[in-house]
């Protein structure tokens, strides 16, 4: 039980030296975290739609 204080002490005392963001800062991040995963899943989603449409290509012709 003492290992058990002595832990969650320490994590309190971890925890109030965070520099936590601000809401706007928040925002402005989650915004940024969804407009770049957007990004990448059309440019993924793009390469895919490419290669499965060249590999139709090339079932078809032989």
């Amino acid at each position: 039980m003492n290992n058990l204080t002595k832990y969650l002490r320490d994590t309190v005392a971890e925890l109030k030296q965070v520099s936590w963001p601000t809401q706007h800062q928040a925002m402005l991040y989650t915004a940024l975290v969804i407009g770049i995963s957007i990004v990448v899943a059309l440019f993924v989603g793009a390469f895919d739609y490419l290669f499965s449409q060249g590999i139709n290509v090339l079932v078809n012709r032989f």
